[in-house]
């Protein structure tokens, strides 16, 4: 199971920005420090922590932080719907398009995706994998 992920930030409150266009939506809360943001799905009474948390944060070595090649980051969303409505939040947060919500040939029938970069640089997933939504055709 993975624990937490982590992101590099020159810039933490445009990463702020960003990620707070969509990540709450998830349901995943803020908790900001000298350390940077931490977005932690909530944990109710008698239930154990929900992971993965979120994290983005300057550099360890405090060089610049770069965007993994190859790496990326996926959240899943509740519909169709809210992959679309969120890709647009996070454009409009200062998100660069890697690729507009729908369906790809590659994945399943159902599974609906858009991408985009953060102000970083570090590329971002939104999907929804809901067989009950209409699916690919073909």
């Amino acid at each position: 199971m993975i624990a937490y992920v982590t992101v590099g930030a020159d810039d933490i409150a445009r990463a702020k920005r960003f990620y707070s266009a969509f990540l709450p939506a998830l349901d995943y809360g803020l908790e900001e420090g000298a350390e940077g943001l931490s977005y932690v799905l909530p944990v109710q009474p008698g239930q154990t922590l929900q992971l993965p948390d979120f994290y983005v944060k300057p550099t360890f070595n405090r060089h610049p932080a770069t965007a993994g090649n190859g790496a990326m980051v996926a959240f899943e969303a509740r519909s169709q719907n809210q992959v679309r409505d969120l890709h647009a939040a996070a454009l409009a947060a200062g998100g660069h398009d890697e690729g507009q919500p729908g369906f790809r040939a590659a994945y399943g029938p159902h599974f609906y995706v858009g991408y985009l970069r953060d102000p970083q640089g570090n590329k971002i997933a939104l999907f929804s994998n809901d067989p009950n939504e209409p699916g690919r055709e073909g």
